[in-house]
């Protein structure tokens, strides 16, 4: 900060977890400024990171915000390491384990996530920094999970519980969204409201900066056991982003991975003593979890269903319907180009046919069983044979046509006026009549044609 005027400073209460040289210079013009500087490659390497991205956020993304971020105020060194000046964002920070449920901290955290992963992408975009698709993002998953499983130090269970849960299609459907990259508790600044309790002011922690999965920034969530579903319910109601049902176990899954890392971390610096612990951490992991990360699809749940439909079955079947042809307004026009005799396609009645005895002598000998049978079925529907196209006869003189077999159990039927029968007036007599020859010319007409 070419032209500072440093006229005081004093500890930094929150340095990162002591991985940085901290302190809070007091300039002449009473401005606080944070300084921060690396102790080794690696905090080198977030220094340079967190540079770039707190100079991506435009006054218009900042705008965006409902609490504030750290400024970029300069880069330089001091000594051997690398350092980093940015305005100081005052507030208190709550530990995990001892986030509150309801409303208050939890919501506020909840709320606070959202506003991030509201930022347009072209913040991201724009300084160059990392994106990752879903798929994308799911492979470093998987990647990693194989990685610590070659080390032999990963228990077949865990090992098992997190490839399900990289398999599992459903949990991988998100939309990618500006990220931290990793919050975690400590990135919450609060201030103290008599109305509405501890709300966050401030959010620092940006230099992993990127777009990527949303689960990442709720991963710690693990650790805030009262807050968790609080948090989770909040940011759900605050995000303008389509639903993500598999966000929660997602973020379960990349905490439970954490450990993998710290595995991995050892076993790259041949640190045996990292090794060894994480490796403990990993087991007792196994020996506590109860659950599954994968959703599981059970075959056994459609027996049930059906077990418990069937239940609900009456014990007596209703009423069968009557569909037979017993009307005279079916559509003729189906059966056009069938012969009055031809009943081929509607396949053999009582049974397969032998092919050879399509030959004169047991066509015939079929068709008179054929006859019979229909003679003695009095539910039986189709062509009438042998029956005149033009015949007028009356009702009564086809009652002389029936078989002997029909004339000794006849069906029930309403009496003509001549036998004794229908009672009234001739006019109606003669309208049913007229009636039932029409109906007959249209049956005999259709089967002729």
């Amino acid at each position: 900060m070419p032209g500072a005027d440093v006229v005081g400073a004093r500890a930094l209460s929150a340095d990162g977890d002591a991985r940085f040289d901290s302190a809070v210079a007091t300039l002449a013009d009473g401005r606080e400024v944070a300084i921060r500087a690396s102790s080794d490659d690696d905090t080198a390497a977030e220094l340079a990171r967190e540079s770039l991205a707190l100079r991506a956020l435009t006054p218009g993304a900042r705008a965006m915000l409902r609490f504030a971020a750290p400024e970029h105020l300069g880069d330089g060194r001091v000594g051997d390491a690398r350092a980093l000046v940015t305005t100081l964002v005052p507030g208190f920070q709550i530990d995990a384990a001892e986030i509150p449920a309801g409303a208050g901290a939890a919501v506020a955290i909840g709320k606070a996530i959202a506003g991030v992963h509201a930022l347009p992408v072209s913040v991201v975009r724009g300084a160059g920094l990392a994106e990752r698709t879903p798929e994308q993002a799911r492979d470093e998953v998987r990647t990693l999970i194989d990685r610590a499983a070659s080390t032999g130090r990963v228990s077949a269970r865990l090992t098992v519980r997190w490839r399900e849960a990289v398999d599992a299609d459903e949990l991988w459907r998100f939309e990618s969204a500006v990220t931290l990259g990793g919050a975690h508790a400590e990135s919450f600044l609060f201030a103290d409201d008599d109305e509405r309790g501890p709300r966050v002011v401030g959010v620092i922690g940006w230099h992993a900066l990127s777009i990527g999965d949303p689960a990442v920034d709720l991963a710690w969530l693990t650790l805030a056991a009262d807050a968790r579903s609080d948090v989770l319910d909040a940011y759900a109601s605050a995000t303008l982003r389509a639903p993500d049902p598999g966000l929660g176990t997602r973020a379960r899954l990349l905490a439970e991975l954490e450990l993998a890392r710290w595995l991995l971390h050892g076993h790259d610096t041949r640190r045996s003593d990292i090794v060894d612990d994480a490796a403990t951490l990993l087991d007792a992991l196994a020996d506590g979890i109860h659950d599954d990360l994968a959703p599981r699809h059970h075959p056994g749940a459609g027996v049930d269903e059906a077990m418990s439909a069937l239940d609900r079955v009456p014990e007596r079947a209703p009423n069968p319907i009557d569909t037979s042809m017993q009307t005279d307004t079916y559509d003729a026009a189906a059966f056009a180009g069938l012969t009055a005799d031809d009943t081929s396609a509607f396949g053999p009645r009582g049974g397969q046919r032998d092919p050879e005895s399509s030959a004169p002598e047991a066509s015939e000998a079929s068709d008179e069983h054929a006859a019979v049978e229909a003679a003695s079925d009095h539910e039986a529907t189709g062509p009438i044979a042998d029956l005149d196209p033009n015949a007028t006869a009356e009702l009564g003189e086809l009652r002389d046509e029936l078989t002997g077999d029909e004339r000794q159990t006849p069906r029930p039927r309403t009496l003509l006026p001549s036998e004794g029968g229908i009672a009234g007036e001739e006019t109606d007599v003669a309208e049913a009549q007229r009636a039932a020859r029409a109906a007959f010319q249209r049956w005999t007409s259709a089967s002729s044609e």
